[in-house]
């Protein structure tokens, strides 16, 4: 058992306020559009698609909304225009920090991005600069206070179910997988009954770095907030231990 959850982080960034919420129903209707113009309306066909309402369910999206998104892309396929890109770059102190962002602007999304960087005193790097310092992962978080079951059991049924960590912090159980492995677990763990805070294909600093400077950390924090802030942005990896 190993692993570091960032629990903590999630659930404040989950429950920061309303706009917040708000903000990752439209970025899961961005994945959505794009998954089923990729691949089809069909999850059980479409694996991008699956991984995409799995990210939904656990983010509380309702199943009608979920519905409306599928067909909604399914009959606008020549209209969705997005796509995807990733930044590379260095926060203060050399921190890694990789951006994921679904755009129809790559240019203003550029921008956008170039100058959250900048504010925090960071700059932005070539492709592959940092990723090599994280690996890809399914990663599904449960909230203690919300599963009935035994730890150990959980973990059994993770493991059983292809798992390939499975790790017990203070209030969360973190379930590590492979990313071809992650649909099944996360099946097998939502047929057992088991409420999930976060669940998706994610990338896992290999090492964190911790920060004791009062100005870097808040010069990251800037940086950060502002990547938060930005429409096109999907998702943020860093290496930073908080």
């Amino acid at each position: 058992m190993s692993g570091h959850s960032k629990f903590a982080n999630i659930k404040h960034k989950k429950e920061k306020n309303d706009a917040a919420k708000g903000k990752i129903f439209t970025i899961i209707g961005r994945e959505i559009a794009v998954a089923v113009k990729e691949g089809g309306p069909d999850p059980a066909n479409n694996f991008k698609l699956a991984q995409v309402i799995a990210k939904a369910k656990a983010n509380n999206m309702p199943n009608d909304t979920i519905d409306r998104g599928i067909k909604k892309a399914a009959g606008d396929v020549g209209n969705v225009n997005y796509e995807y890109v990733t930044y590379e770059g260095y926060g203060p102190n050399g921190i890694a920090i990789i951006v994921d962002a679904l755009t129809d602007n790559k240019n203003r999304t550029a921008a956008n991005v170039r100058s959250a960087f900048t504010k925090g005193q960071g700059s932005i790097g070539t492709q592959g600069c940092v990723s090599f310092m994280f690996d890809k992962k399914g990663q599904i978080i449960i909230d203690k206070e919300e599963c009935d079951m035994e730890a150990d059991d959980l973990m059994m049924t993770a493991l059983d179910a292809g798992a390939e960590d499975f790790a017990e912090e203070e209030d969360s159980f973190e379930v590590i997988t492979d990313p071809e492995n992650f649909e099944e677990v996360r099946k097998v763990l939502e047929e057992a009954g088991i409420s999930m805070l976060s669940a998706e294909v994610t990338m896992i600093p290999q090492n964190y770095v911790e920060l004791s400077d009062e100005t870097a950390i808040k010069n990251l924090q800037k940086t950060l907030d502002l990547l938060d802030d930005d429409d096109d942005v999907q998702a943020v990896y860093h290496n930073w231990d908080e």
